[in-house]
């Protein structure tokens, strides 16, 4: 079952603009379908491909880059090796889990100089130390980030009409009225319950409880503690990505290690962290320290947050040790009934549309005067000189304090104002507030 991905066009963009001179990279986490994205592709657009799947290849292909000075030869000996006739400036050489095999990723750059054929990579923890370590990698090589499925790739997997039909409301500021936008709402829920990656929204298609999709993605899970474990045998990683939904549970200004691993944090600790970003499987927000600025130049590398990459893996891993009250959580989503406790769910769902839209994460925190306590702002997009600051509920409206002191402080830098929650659209106050389900119109470029 293949489902229609948008990074579908950016790789016919690349084919169309820049093949000739660079390579593509698609980076992701496990499993979120990079594998059947570029091999759908190559069977549509070219008249032959060859993929090397590194993580299952056979001595014969890996000795055909003993020497890649002779390139007629390489390419003789690949193709016998594969059983595959390439045609000259019409196919295409997949390298699949390229992380394996860095020799095959420094070749790149004498590949795409041949102008033969083009040249597509696939990996996860890409940049770990161990897996560039000794090789130059190459300049001639664009990257391509694939994410989860997003709102709308899963709105179409399902053959739902519910981000098509919102998105006509979103820009006419017409509010959907209460059936819609339960409806609507509904929809949304079961795209954070099910999430984005391809094996999980398979199960809900055909059919399967969510007792079952539960299971496919207890599995994705166990395939990344064991990644984690590959790049650090200590467990501190691992700890670190289990920690993630109790820290946004307690409303943390910042992601605390010491909290993650139950001892005060080193410097290594810190480059752990990073290498779990590089993973794809977290989602970094960081705090900016004065919006009326660039977000990227104030950004604080000492102070951020974690998200989970995807939402529906985040549901599973706040009782990953506990399956009995995974269904009652679902069922509690589904029928409009989620504790309001529970409302950093949404956040990370916020979080992970903004995500795929290929924004980085920034959020905003400042002190309350004459106060231990402080204000924040959850999500912070660029819009033009000005930035849109976005505040997240889970069900009622509540108080929007942040929001509205926000406003006041940084008028001038102010685009908009938006507080996100279950409710219909509406305006007032000088801020707009909007149902989740149209974060993703927001984070649009």
């Amino acid at each position: 079952m293949y489902f229609r991905r948008k990074a579908y066009d950016q790789l016919l963009s690349w084919k169309k603009e820049y093949a000739d001179s660079y390579a593509i990279l698609i980076e992701g986490a496990r499993r979120v379908g990079k594998t059947t994205l570029v091999e759908e592709f190559a069977k549509n657009e070219y008249s032959s491909y060859i993929l090397l799947d590194f993580a299952n290849v056979s001595d014969t292909v890996i000795s055909c880059f003993d020497d890649i000075h002779n390139l007629d030869f390489f390419f003789l000996r690949l193709q016998a090796a594969t059983g595959v006739d390439l045609v000259k400036h019409d196919s295409v050489i997949i390298f699949d889990e390229i992380q394996l095999f860095p020799r095959a990723r420094q070749a790149i750059k004498y590949l795409v100089k041949d102008g033969r054929y083009h040249y597509i990579e696939t990996g996860s923890l890409i940049s770990i130390k161990k897996n560039v370590n000794n090789i130059l990698v190459p300049s001639e090589e664009m990257k391509l980030t694939l994410y989860p499925m997003d709102f709308e790739e899963f709105s179409l997997a399902i053959g739902s009409k519910t981000y098509e039909q919102s998105k006509k409301f979103f820009c006419q500021k017409m509010p959907a009225g209460q059936a819609l936008n339960r409806q609507w709402m509904r929809d949304f829920r079961i795209y954070m319950a099910v999430g984005g990656m391809p094996q999980a929204v398979k199960g809900f298609v055909e059919g399967r409880s969510f007792s079952a999709i539960d299971r496919i993605k207890r599995n994705i899970v166990q395939l990344y503690e064991d990644d984690f474990r590959k790049i650090d045998n200590t467990g501190r990683i691992s700890a670190m990505f289990h920690s993630i939904p109790a820290q946004l549970s307690r409303d943390k200004k910042r992601f605390l290690i010491s909290e993650a691993l139950g001892k005060r944090k080193n410097m290594s600790d810190e480059g752990l962290i990073y290498d779990l970003v590089d993973s794809k499987t977290v989602l970094i927000s960081h705090n900016t320290t004065d919006p009326r600025v660039s977000l990227s130049s104030t950004k604080s590398i000492d102070s951020y947050k974690l998200y989970i990459a995807d939402t529906g893996l985040f549901m599973t891993l706040m009782f990953i040790d506990r399956p009995d009250m995974q269904n009652e959580l679902y069922s509690k989503m589904l029928s409009y009934k989620l504790p309001a406790n529970l409302g950093y769910l949404y956040e990370n769902a916020v979080a992970q549309v903004v995500a795929s839209s290929d924004r980085e994460l920034y959020y905003h925190t400042w002190e309350k005067e004459n106060s231990t306590h402080y204000y924040e702002i959850d999500f912070l997009l660029s819009k033009g000189t000005k930035v849109s600051a976005i505040e997240v509920k889970s069900s009622g409206l509540g108080e929007f304090k942040s929001l509205k002191r926000f406003k006041e402080k940084f008028s001038k830098s102010v685009a908009q104002t938006i507080l996100l929650s279950q409710k219909d659209m509406k305006h007032e106050g000088g801020i707009d507030f909007l149902p989740i389900y149209m974060a993703p119109f927001l984070a649009e470029r």
